[in-house]
């Protein structure tokens, strides 16, 4: 089961670097000037995020009640 819950935070950790480096990337060009591009990213990132941050309170508990 860690396996695969460490998979998964690989998965979502390189998710939320994706999204930071298009985020970056459109930011850089500049063609959207209403910023609904950047917020889109933003939105997605802080997704990402906070499934990785449960998957790590998942690896946790589960290390956790082993001990």
């Amino acid at each position: 089961m860690n396996t695969i819950l460490f998979i998964l935070l690989l998965v979502a950790m390189a998710a939320v670097v994706y999204v930071l480096v298009r985020g970056v990337i459109a930011m850089a060009n500049g063609k959207d000037v209403s910023g609904e591009v950047q917020q889109n990213y933003m939105q997605k990132r802080v997704l990402y995020q906070g499934v990785a941050i449960v998957i790590v309170v998942l690896i946790l508990a589960l290390a956790s009640g082993r001990g």
